[in-house]
């Protein structure tokens, strides 16, 4: 006999869903804040969306958050798909378990070169590179081999075959992972911290050293953005997901026809 959600249940999941997004709807309501105490409701404005595009060092933290979020996650894309082709494809090999965690190879920090923009990608793309290979990774586990087998046996060589049948059947896979390693790049502030340098603060950094200062409007602003910018993508995703599945829906009842 099915039984409904209990009171426990619903109430622990409120509270739940509260704790995870009623501060992020207080800071985006705070953004429209006339005034300049955040913790004084002054009515609604704009005035600090405006403030935002006259501050310049937070505006190119952002540009260099974006560059590095970009560059990491297409390399750690293009080397966690290499990867997770090799775990799946190559079996057992010799130093397989220490090709899984490529991501803890950061000793370069302890390399006498100049920190900045680049030391920050590479960083960032082996942080990231071992969620792409786990994603795709996951795919090509419930991949059908046949398809690729029909293709060679009817003379496809294998670089094309992989080109031509298996990298867009795993594209969305792909696709995710690039959007993970490119979501963990712009949020990460640990790591940038430690492989910065002059010239080169991404946004988490620069936020942090604001707010040890005391929290400015302009900071709710930002944040504000990067949510619906987040959202935006998300809901765009969603999308384009439920129309390809869609079209392969209708592509399969129409081979049955």
């Amino acid at each position: 006999m099915q039984r409904g959600a209990s009171p426990f249940n619903i109430v622990s999941v409120a509270l739940g869903l509260a704790f995870l997004y009623l501060p992020i709807t207080i800071l985006v309501i705070y953004s429209f804040n006339a005034s300049r105490l955040v913790t004084v409701w002054g009515g609604w404005s704009l005035a600090w969306y405006r403030e935002l595009l006259n501050d310049v060092a937070v505006l190119q933290a952002a540009w260099i958050s974006l560059r590095v979020a970009a560059f990491s996650a297409t390399a750690a894309t293009v080397l966690g798909t290499l990867a997770a082709v090799a775990l799946v494809r190559l079996g057992l090999f010799r130093g397989r378990l220490l090709f899984s965690g490529l991501s803890l190879l950061l000793l370069f920090v302890a390399l006498n070169v100049d920190r900045g923009f680049w030391t920050i990608t590479i960083a960032h793309t082996t942080l990231t590179m071992c969620f792409v290979t786990v994603i795709v990774q996951s795919r090509l586990i419930g991949f059908d081999r046949s398809l690729e087998e029909a293709a060679m046996d009817l003379g496809c060589p294998p670089l094309k075959t992989f080109l031509t049948i298996t990298l867009p059947l795993i594209a969305p896979a792909i696709a995710a992972g690039w959007m993970l390693a490119f979501t963990l790049s712009l949020d990460d502030l640990v790591i940038a911290s430690f492989t910065t340098g002059p010239g080169a603060t991404t946004l988490p950094i620069r936020i942090y050293s604001e707010v040890r200062l005391g929290v400015k409007p302009e900071i709710n602003a930002v944040c504000t953005i990067m949510i619906a910018a987040v959202a935006a993508g998300t809901i765009v995703a969603s999308l384009i997901t439920k129309g390809g599945v869609a079209r392969r829906e209708r592509a399969a009842l129409g081979a049955q026809v």
